[in-house]
């Protein structure tokens, strides 16, 4: 099937760069005025101009006057596979209390980490299946899962044996992360080491027998787990092909942004506590930093400084933590314009973080994140809306009109 789209307003995100955009790149946004795009079947074909090159003939041709087509968004930073939700501690918070007191309490991960354990593998994939339905229809069209809320050998094999039966059942792309060093489980609160061996010579094994992820991950941070513990599980995942995502700078200055870049780190997230040592080691580093501004949002935390971070030449890519916990929303039109409005992020470099950046911290980038043939037909349609800056400016309006991914639609 081939899909003409004609008198396309902007064609947005057009290209294929070399690496991951960098500090003034974010801001040069390629696009094409009055334009057409022919995807055939899963794929992209070919773009052009309306007034320099006659579209070619296709199957079903669509007008597109006065709307946008863009890039579907590219989310490399979610815990999609979860058991119940957790809206009592949702509650707690707004009564004053801490995440780390939630946590000291049993609450936080390792209320997540009870009720996965209790939920059936078929249930917690039919469950993680109607997600990503709505997690594709809301616009993302790549998206890397971690595990994390098993903290068991048993739970956290079942969480990747579920991310690995969705990669195969749904046509969304996924990528996987192992992400047992989430916190140390209760059991074993006086003796870590105990259960770091458990990660490294229990659970690696197994992930590398039945090639169950891509990445592994840490939590560095106070009262989780430290920097030397961080490096010695990232060089455990890596002996085995596993390419390190670190969760860094979340609640303290915690030294995981230098831990990761010294791993090789494909991209160290979250990145709320930050001082000038690891602004300039992140921007002098190959390793993309990774924005969550709906768990700042959700925890009322000071957001990640982006300014800062992208004056200093740093690479960026945003994405939405989803999770039970800090941040239950999986919305990128949302982090979009959180971008934009608490980030102080132009519009095309939130979106380029977004959606190229995002696939280059998942690897997808020759598939994913920009409009360039022999990509996925992966693409936002908009409704009819003045300019790009409208997309966030107009925060509590969907002005998504249509999501097609890989040359469907699906809304």
């Amino acid at each position: 099937m081939r899909i003409l789209f004609r008198h396309i307003k902007s064609l947005v995100g057009i290209g294929q760069p070399e690496a991951p955009l960098r500090g003034d790149e974010l801001a040069m946004l390629p696009s094409l005025e009055n334009a057409w795009l022919l995807i055939e079947d899963e794929y992209i074909h070919s773009y052009g101009k309306e007034v320099e090159q006659a579209p070619p003939a296709a199957d079903r041709i669509l007008n597109c006057s006065n709307r946008f087509i863009l890039p579907s968004f590219c989310d490399s930073h979610t815990h999609l596979v979860f058991a119940g939700s957790r809206e009592a501690e949702f509650v707690d918070k707004i009564n004053g209390k801490t995440y780390a007191e939630i946590a000291a309490k049993g609450g936080g991960i390792h209320a997540s980490a009870g009720k996965l354990a209790a939920m059936p593998e078929e249930q917690l994939f039919r469950e993680s299946m109607i997600k990503l339905d709505k997690i594709a229809a809301a616009g993302t069209g790549a998206i890397e899962i971690k595990s994390g809320y098993g903290l068991t050998v048993d739970a956290e094999l079942k969480m990747l044996r579920v991310i690995k039966q969705l990669k195969v059942h749904h046509r969304l792309p996924i990528k996987a992360t192992f992400l047992g060093a989430h916190a140390i489980p209760p059991e074993f609160k006086e003796d870590r080491e105990a259960y770091i061996r458990l990660l490294i010579n229990d659970i690696l094994p197994v992930i590398r027998e039945e090639k169950l992820a891509d990445y592994v991950d840490v939590f560095c941070e106070k009262g989780f787990f430290t920097p030397e513990e961080t490096i010695r599980i990232c060089e455990a995942g890596k002996s085995i092909g596993l390419i390190p995502k670190i969760h860094a700078n979340q609640l303290n200055v915690s030294g995981g942004v230098q831990a990761g870049i010294q791993v090789g780190a494909l991209s160290v997230d979250h990145l709320e506590s930050m001082d000038e040592e690891a602004i300039t080691a992140l921007a002098a580093s190959s390793t993309i930093g990774t924005l969550l501004p709906g768990a700042a949002y959700f925890l009322r935390m000071p957001y990640p400084p982006a300014r800062e971070l992208l004056n200093a030449g740093a690479a960026l890519a945003l994405a939405s933590d989803y999770n039970p916990g800090s941040s239950p929303s999986f919305n990128m039109q949302q982090v979009f314009s959180m971008a934009c409005i608490q980030l102080r992020m132009l519009p095309e470099e939130a979106l380029q973080a977004t959606t190229i950046n995002g696939a280059f911290a998942m690897q997808m980038e020759k598939q994913a994140g920009s409009i360039y043939p022999g990509k996925w037909a992966n693409l936002l349609l908009t409704r009819t809306i003045p300019s790009l800056a409208y997309l966030p400016y107009a925060f509590g309006e969907s002005c998504i009109d249509q999501v097609y991914l890989k040359g469907s639609p699906i809304k």
